[in-house]
């Protein structure tokens, strides 16, 4: 594996992560009353979520393009988990009173986001690992 891999793979992978991010982020702040219609998830923690959403996913594309240092990459994962430990706080409540769709939507999306981050976490440990702290891209 030569060195650049690593680095390559935890890039895709922030992309994706940054592009999901994004996307949801969009659907949830744009379209909360359609989100609510569909899954009963109330419309003003929608908005809220995917407002929060934008700038997170805009920093994660930061980080993926400009600013790979280990450091702002254990910031993504931890708010990955921070979102994912919400995700089943709010499953847990009763989902903020999503029917059977929201709950499939809600769980489905902290399983997605834990996905990413077990692969950022990953992909951060082969670059820290193989060879030091790298800054890349700047």
């Amino acid at each position: 594996m030569s060195i650049t891999q690593p680095t390559r793979f935890l890039r895709t992978v922030l992309l994706a992560d940054a592009a999901t991010c994004l996307a949801t982020g969009w659907l949830l702040a744009f379209g909360a009353d359609f989100v609510h219609g569909l899954t009963g998830i109330a419309a003003g923690l929608s908005f809220y979520a995917g407002t929060a959403l934008l700038p997170i996913g805009a920093f994660i594309a930061l980080v993926a393009t400009r600013l790979l240092v280990a450091p702002a990459v254990w910031l993504v994962i931890a708010g990955n988990l921070g979102w994912v430990a919400g995700s089943v706080w709010l499953l847990a409540e009763g989902g903020g009173g999503a029917n059977a769709l929201g709950m499939v939507f809600i769980g489905a999306q902290a399983l997605v986001v834990a996905v990413l981050a077990e692969m950022e976490f990953l992909g951060v440990r082969r670059m820290v690992g193989g060879g030091g702290l790298r800054v890349e891209g700047v």
